[in-house]
C-alpha cells in the first residue's frame, strides 16, 4: 500500500510540473545584459528565446566549464 501511494504522489508531481517552464522577465533580461558589451543584441536575443519558448520551440542553452 505505501509503494503504491507513493508511486502515485511521484507520478502526480512529475506530470504537474514537467510541462512547466519558468522564462525570464524583462528585469532579469535588462540586469543580465547589463554587463555586457553590447546590451541591446543581448536583451533582443534573451526575449527571442523567451518566445521561442513560451511558444514550445527548443532553444540553445550553451554551458560554459566551471572554474575555480
Amino acid at each position: 500500500m505505501k509503494l503504491v501511494l507513493n508511486l502515485s504522489m511521484f507520478l502526480l508531481a512529475f506530470f504537474l510540473l514537467s510541462n512547466e517552464s519558468f522564462p525570464l522577465t524583462d528585469y532579469q533580461i535588462k540586469r543580465i545584459c547589463a554587463k555586457k558589451k553590447r546590451i541591446t543584441s543581448c536583451i533582443n536575443n534573451l526575449q527571442e528565446k523567451r518566445f521561442d519558448l513560451q511558444k514550445g520551440k527548443r532553444i540553445e542553452i550553451p554551458v560554459k566549464p566551471f572554474k575555480r
